[in-house]
């Protein structure tokens, strides 16, 4: 069980105010190639400290909806050609969709979800939802492999600024390919911006009105549940890898504070004066973050040995939500995307925060099991 947050009282401005600290991981580029490495080393269930954090420092579970998106109804027919700007500079001319390679698990999130996952012939490795996960890899480790992309004789590649190899790239795009690149997302604002430019990339901007339509109302409901707090809970976004010794504190331009903002609770990393994304973890710039809970991907929780092995880095034990083993855990496939499966991001945050009923129990537990719904809405 997860149990939710109960809120200490606010710390002074100058507590909650300091100077950001120099060490820095690009969220897109270092942290994704982090992501990379270790999405299919570390165990999702079963290994180290499976189990609930309520019952002796095992990891608390991500949501219980399965990792599969829903695509829209009906099957979408593409009017090409279509003409797109990519975030490189180019324009492109898309005129055949048969054979699509997205090159990121949100860009193969969005194809699927408009409804064109038939047409997907690759994934990388950071694209573990059900749908795709037979499909063949074309990334070795966290690098995309531009002869195991070409070898699939692709009709469009979708990517993101951040991937690479920029060599990789070129050379797709060399020989011939249509190649768009796209701006990662990084906060809500962006998840209909995504949703409209791969649709039209894809020659089904009507989809893409649908599915921003159906994601908008989805957040929407997500958000009317969340309840008033007088003193909202301050939550610390943790980046774990402890088969790499990656122990990392998320700042302003972790990726994660429009959805802790968004679940009425506050970005302590952001708030204690880290600016950049990502510091290193010391016991001082935890000291000042002061969270009541803790935020992390699933499998960072399951690599450092569960709670139990959090709570031995420096400094975590300490904290407000070290002493009251506070910790929301959230699948990594899904945390950071920003997409049309963000609804089920958010809604998992407002469960194990709060509980299930938006309230704080007299015990300070969350609701019967600390997770969402069968289906991840609640």
């Amino acid at each position: 069980m997860v149990d939710q947050v109960r809120t200490r009282p606010k710390q002074s401005p100058e507590a909650a105010r300091r100077p950001s600290l120099p060490a820095r991981f690009r969220l897109g580029a270092a942290l994704l190639a982090l992501l990379a490495v270790t999405a299919c080393g570390a165990g999702s269930g079963g290994g180290p400290g499976s189990g609930s954090a309520a019952d002796g420092g095992a990891p608390a579970r991500a949501a219980a909806h399965r990792d599969r998106v829903e695509p829209l109804p009906g099957k979408p027919v593409p009017g090409l050609p279509a003409r797109v700007a990519s975030a490189d500079g180019h324009t492109v001319t898309v005129r055949d969709v048969s054979r699509i390679v997205p090159l990121t698990g949100s860009l193969s999130e969005l194809v699927f979800s408009l409804g064109l996952g038939e047409h997907v012939v690759a994934r990388d490795i950071t694209a573990t939802f059900e749908q795709a996960k037979k499909l063949p890899l074309v990334t070795r480790a966290h690098d995309v492999s531009a002869e195991n992309v070409l070898s699939l004789r692709p009709t469009l590649v979708l990517a993101e600024s951040t991937t690479g190899p920029a060599e990789a790239i070129d050379q797709i795009r060399d020989a011939g390919v249509p190649l768009v690149i796209l701006d990662p997302a990084k906060s809500l604002d962006d998840v209909d911006k995504r949703i409209h430019a791969v649709a039209k990339t894809l020659g089904v901007p009507d989809a893409g009105d649908a599915l921003a339509a159906r994601t908008d109302a989805r957040l929407a409901a997500v958000r009317e549940r969340i309840p008033a707090h007088e003193d909202r809970p301050r939550v610390a976004f943790l980046y774990l890898r402890g088969t790499a010794s990656v122990y990392l504190l998320g700042g302003a331009d972790s990726g994660a504070s429009s959805l802790l903002e968004a679940a009425g609770a506050v970005d302590a990393g952001k708030e204690s004066g880290l600016r950049k994304d990502f510091t290193a973890i010391t016991s001082e710039a935890l000291a000042k973050a002061a969270p009541d809970a803790i935020l992390v991907m699933s499998k960072g929780l399951d690599s450092v040995g569960g709670v139990d092995g959090l709570l031995k880095i420096p400094g975590i034990a300490e904290t407000p939500a070290g002493l009251d083993r506070r910790v929301v855990a959230v699948d990594d496939g899904v945390l950071l995307n920003y997409g049309p499966r963000t609804d089920e991001v958010l809604a998992t945050l407002v469960d194990q925060l709060y509980g299930k009923d938006g309230k704080t129990g007299e015990d300070g537990k969350s609701g019967k099991d600390g997770k969402s719904g069968e289906d991840g809405r609640g």
